[in-house]
């Protein structure tokens, strides 16, 4: 394969695609816990008026009954996934009574792990295998640790973006290059993905519940709340996704071949302490399996190559088979202070983010850089904001706003790029907004949230519950502009989908488990 083209090199051919060509599409998968008046977990069941948690298109359950997931359509146009998912949003705020949906990442007041209540998926093969799943999960991790709350951004290249990269090398327009570009964008993203979380991190605090008898070394604001006082996002920290058992397992991304090869690996390697839990008791399954993962999704990473599966093919499988089609990234905390959790300004920051990283050459990682690159995460998600804080860049030390302001001001001409095809100076506007954060650590949400506790004497739990009845006045309000009789369809639609699947099942779920496990 020919050498790759500089990022200038890049830069220049894309100058010359026409505007409708150089297009990017975008979906956002967004979580959020329901909590009753007394700031703590609901208990109730998922309402039957949101539809099917197993087939509705738009709005699921993530781990527990409580933690809602609402799904966009991707689209070309960021100002339609966010009305979008406003809607959403507003549909199911007015059908879940005297509950909101929780703005922030880390979760409500939880004094028991069995307040959690697990989410359930119906008595289909498929339903039930969710549900043991996240049994699973339960064993492994605990419940507390699932309701971590979050925001997956979707992000895919236009074909003809594909096409005048692949004309820059001399190279086939086929699966195999865009698999490898869409890693070279991944591997690009984890050595820079520390100003993710330093720009948008925005879990610094947290209920004391959510540590309780837990080891940690967070310092007390008041009686209910701690928090560490450079932290920027304490969900990515050791307190959250992370996983003793899955500490050991390196995933190489450096390309399709090798990172399918590990998980799947991964997936059939047996640990001694799961094989301890055992997989069923007094005919109750306690896991799927006692493998290092039970699934392909319990691997915790902040950005995963994906590929929508074909009905009953596992997902390594097709993306195996058929190549990535887009990248997710799972390392945004909510913003508590906006209704989505996620603002405008900030998706179209992403958009330029990741378009650097695609477009920047992006060599392989050696084992040396991506402990460099763990490292990293592991630091600026506990102190990123401390005025002295350094990372590591191949073996040097070099302060963090030193790094960001090369990254930002490296990503200006992408941005003047990216608005000289739309007319508008949206994505240079974004940038700046990043500039000023990385000038004035303050702005950033994981400051503002420690600053807005501080001074209104609240805790955590009760300064994002008023920020939560907030958003749900503001939804109400949206709420006139909905097109309801569609939504309520849709949620009808999804439970006689999920009517018609159990009722056509004919597999036993021991077989079925047995059938899915031959295919790892």
């Amino acid at each position: 394969m020919a050498q790759s083209p500089s990022f200038e090199q890049t830069l220049s051919v894309l100058q010359d695609l026409p505007s409708a060509s150089f297009r990017f599409k975008r979906g956002i998968e967004k979580e959020g816990l329901r909590v009753l008046p007394n700031v703590h977990i609901s208990q109730r069941h998922h309402q039957k008026a949101l539809g099917s948690p197993l087939t509705h298109s738009s709005i699921t359950t993530d781990y527990s009954e409580a933690l809602l997931e609402f799904i966009t359509p991707v689209s070309e146009d960021a100002e339609s996934v966010l009305q979008y998912l406003q809607d959403v949003h507003s549909f199911v705020s007015s059908e879940i009574d005297d509950e909101i949906i929780w703005p922030a990442s880390m979760p409500c007041i939880i004094e028991d792990e069995l307040d959690v209540p697990i989410a359930e998926y119906g008595t289909s093969n498929i339903g039930q295998m969710k549900h043991i799943y996240r049994h699973g999960l339960w064993h492994r991790y605990g419940r507390k640790m699932q309701c971590i709350a979050g925001v997956h951004y979707n992000f895919s290249v236009d074909e003809s973006i594909w096409k005048a990269l692949a004309e820059t090398q001399s190279a086939e327009l086929n699966k195999d290059f865009i698999s490898q570009g869409y890693f070279s964008l991944v591997r690009n993203f984890r050595r820079f993905s520390w100003l993710l979380f330093y720009l948008f991190g925005a879990s610094p605090a947290l209920d004391k519940s959510f540590v309780d008898g837990k080891q940690h070394n967070l310092e007390a604001l008041d009686d209910d709340t701690l928090y560490s006082p450079y932290a920027t996002s304490l969900r990515m920290s050791d307190l959250g996704y992370q996983n003793n058992a899955q500490d050991g397992l390196f995933v190489c991304f450096n390309g399709l071949p090798t990172y399918t090869a590990t998980l799947k690996h991964a997936m059939g390697q047996s640990v001694p302490a799961y094989e301890e839990i055992g997989i069923e008791s007094n005919g109750q399954y306690k896991q799927l399996n006692t493998n290092l993962l039970q699934i392909e999704n319990e691997y915790y990473s902040d950005v995963r190559p994906k590929r929508n599966s074909i009905s009953g093919e596992k997902p390594l499988t097709s993306l195996n088979e058929y190549g990535v089609e887009y990248i997710e990234v799972r390392c945004l905390d909510l913003n508590p202070f906006e209704p989505l959790g996620v603002s405008l300004e900030q998706v179209r920051f992403m958009d330029l983010f990741l378009s650097y990283c695609l477009f920047k050459p992006s060599p392989k990682l050696s084992d040396a850089e991506c402990q460099e690159v763990s490292r990293n995460q592991k630091q600026v998600v506990v102190n990123g904001r401390h005025p002295q804080f350094t990372l590591e860049r191949h073996g040097e030390r070099v302060l963090l706003t030193n790094w960001a302001e090369e990254l930002l001001a490296a990503m200006q001409p992408l941005a003047e790029l990216m608005d000289s095809k739309t007319g508008q100076n949206h994505y240079q506007d974004a940038l700046l907004e990043m500039q000023k954060r990385v000038q004035n650590p303050e702005l950033t949400p994981s400051a503002t949230i420690l600053r807005e506790l501080k001074q209104r004497q609240q805790s955590f739990a009760d300064f994002t519950f008023s920020l939560g009845q907030q958003h749900a006045e503001y939804f109400a309000r949206q709420r006139s502009q909905l097109d309801i009789q569609q939504w309520q369809s849709l949620s009808e639609q999804s439970l006689n989908e999920q009517a018609r699947m159990e009722s056509e099942e004919e597999m036993d779920f021991a077989a079925f488990l047995a059938e899915y496990s031959k295919k790892m």
